[in-house]
């Protein structure tokens, strides 16, 4: 995917970026405040898919879903064309469920699930108390990882094949599995010291 072509999630089009290596691209799209004529077919047909990559991060549908939104709205400023907006979705929703991950604002979520996971009428409470603290753990975790493995992961993670992660992050086919298998490993890494923190 031409970097010039991506309007990155909370961007408006038309406006100077940086790409993922700094240089300074300007994205172009329809003129400012036109909506892309295609977007209503392209949000039913990849919605889902937007929201169970973000979901995949984020652990919550509620946050994944806006998450979802605010990646449709930049897609519909976008030209990223039609035949690429499966990845370009993708991959824009994995980088803004990482933003937010990473920028702190799940702090009044997670006292919230804690807070219901307390009220809620679970058979073994230790279970439930466990297993909270696990997927946090591997999502703070997830926030350490570099960029381009923490998506490739969540890409892969959420059903995309290798040839679909190749395609939206650029990357050749066969540098997937590595990437993915580097990724996993610092994930094994980060959550094994921040256990041996505890």
């Amino acid at each position: 995917m031409p970097a010039a072509v991506l309007a990155a999630p909370g961007t408006v089009a038309g406006t100077a970026e940086r790409d993922e290596k700094g240089r300074r691209v300007t994205v172009s799209g329809p003129a400012r405040g036109a909506v892309r004529a295609d977007l209503g077919e392209i949000f039913r047909r990849d919605y889902q898919r937007v929201v169970g990559v973000a979901a995949r991060v984020l652990g919550s549908r509620d946050q994944a879903e806006d998450v979802a939104q605010e990646v449709f709205l930049s897609f519909g400023r976008s030209s990223v064309p039609a035949e690429e907006a499966r990845g370009w979705l993708s991959v824009a929703a994995a980088h803004t469920a990482l933003n937010l991950l990473r920028s702190g604002r799940r702090r009044v979520s997670r006292e919230g699930i804690a807070a219901a996971a307390a009220d809620a009428v679970v058979s073994d409470v230790a279970d439930a108390v466990v297993t909270l603290e696990e997927r946090s753990s591997v999502r703070a975790a997830l926030a350490l990882l570099p960029r381009k493995q923490a998506v490739a992961l969540v890409l892969r993670h959420s059903g995309l094949s290798y040839a679909e992660v190749a395609s939206a992050l650029d990357l050749s086919p066969g540098s997937v599995g590595t990437t993915v298998r580097r990724a996993e490993s610092a994930l094994r890494k980060e959550l094994t010291r921040h256990a041996s923190s505890d």
